[in-house]
C-alpha cells in the first residue's frame, strides 16, 4: 500500500520533469552560449574545436547606446500597455458585472470574438486606422516620449496593444467583481455612496489581486510583445528589445548566434525575476477570473 502510495506521488513529478526538460534545456543552452565562442551542442568549444572559448565579448552590446534605447522603449511600452488596461478593464468589468444595460450580453460576446481573432488578421486595417490618426495634428505626432498615437509612433503602438489585449482583460476584472458579494456594494449604495466612489472605495480593495495580476500578466506581454512595434515602428530609434533582437539575424551576414543568445538572455532575464516573485498572482487569473458569469 505504501509502494503504491510513493509511485502515486512520483509519478506527477516524473511526467513535470519529462515535459519541461526540453525547455530546461533551451535555457541552459541559451546561458552558456552566451559565455561562450560558440558550442558544440551543450558543450562550449574554442575554434579549434576543443572545450572552453569562454569570453566575454558576446555582452559587448551593453556598451552600446541602441540597447539602452531600445530597452527604454520597451518599458514605455510595457507600462502604457499596463496602465491602459487595467485601468479600462477595471470600469468596464465593473460596469459589465454589476450593472444592467441594454446590449450587455451582444457587448460581452462581442468582445470575447474580438479576443478570438489573431492579430495578424488586424494588422493591415490597424495600418491604416494608425495611418489615419497620424494626420490629426497633436495627437498624431510630435508628443514627447511616445511620439503621438499615429503610424511609426510608440503611442501608436502602446494604443493598438491595449486595443488587442483589452477583451482578455475585462473579461477577467468581471469575473473578479462576479466573485464580490452583492450585500457590500448594497450596504454602500444605500449608505449614500455613489457609483464611482462605490467602485473605488468598496469594489476596487475586493479585487486586487486580480488587478495585480492583470497588471503583471499585461506587463509581461508588453515586454515581449513583437508583431505589433516590428510592424507599425520602422524607424530603428523607436524599436523595441525583441525587434532589436531581430534585427540581429541578418540575410546577408552571418549569424553570431552566441551575442543572439546574450541579447535574448537580456531580455528574458527582468520577465524571469519579474515572474519568480509574482507567479501567485499571475495564478489568481484562473483562480478567480474564469469563475463569474455573464
Amino acid at each position: 500500500m505504501k509502494l503504491k502510495i510513493v509511485i502515486s506521488r512520483i509519478i506527477p513529478y516524473l511526467l513535470l520533469i519529462l515535459f519541461t526538460l526540453p525547455i530546461i534545456i533551451g535555457y541552459v543552452w541559451i546561458l552558456i552560449s552566451t559565455f561562450s565562442t560558440r558550442t558544440y551542442g551543450l558543450l562550449p568549444v574554442d575554434k579549434d574545436g576543443k572545450f572552453g572559448g569562454f569570453t566575454l565579448s558576446n555582452w559587448s552590446f551593453l556598451f552600446e547606446p541602441e540597447i539602452w534605447i531600445v530597452t527604454f522603449n520597451t518599458l514605455i511600452l510595457a507600462l502604457g500597455l499596463t496602465i491602459g488596461v487595467v485601468i479600462v478593464s477595471m470600469m468596464a468589468g465593473y460596469a459589465l458585472s454589476r450593472i444592467k444595460f441594454p446590449g450587455r450580453k451582444a457587448f460581452l460576446s462581442l468582445t470575447l470574438i474580438l479576443h478570438a481573432f489573431p492579430t495578424v488578421t488586424l494588422l493591415i486595417a490597424i495600418y491604416f486606422v494608425l495611418r489615419w490618426i497620424a494626420l490629426i495634428p497633436v495627437l498624431g505626432r510630435n508628443i514627447p516620449i511616445i511620439g503621438g498615437f499615429g503610424y511609426n509612433t510608440l503611442g501608436g503602438v502602446i494604443l493598438v496593444s491595449i486595443a488587442i489585449q483589452l477583451p482578455l482583460g475585462i473579461w477577467l476584472m468581471k469575473g473578479f467583481f462576479d466573485e464580490v458579494s452583492w450585500d457590500m456594494e448594497r450596504a454602500a449604495l444605500i449608505d449614500g455612496c455613489s457609483r464611482f466612489r462605490t467602485w473605488w472605495d468598496v469594489m476596487l480593495p475586493q479585487i486586487k489581486p486580480g488587478i495585480a495580476a492583470l497588471s503583471i500578466f499585461s506587463f509581461i506581454q508588453g515586454w515581449g510583445s513583437f508583431i505589433i512595434p516590428y510592424t507599425y515602428m520602422v524607424n530603428a530609434s523607436r524599436a523595441t528589445v525583441a525587434t532589436y533582437l531581430n534585427n540581429l539575424l541578418s540575410e546577408t551576414a552571418p549569424t553570431n548566434y552566441s551575442m543572439l543568445a546574450s541579447v535574448g538572455l537580456f531580455q528574458l532575464l527582468p520577465v524571469l525575476i519579474f515572474y519568480i516573485f509574482t507567479q501567485k498572482y499571475l495564478l489568481s487569473i484562473f483562480a478567480g477570473g474564469v469563475k463569474g458569469a455573464a
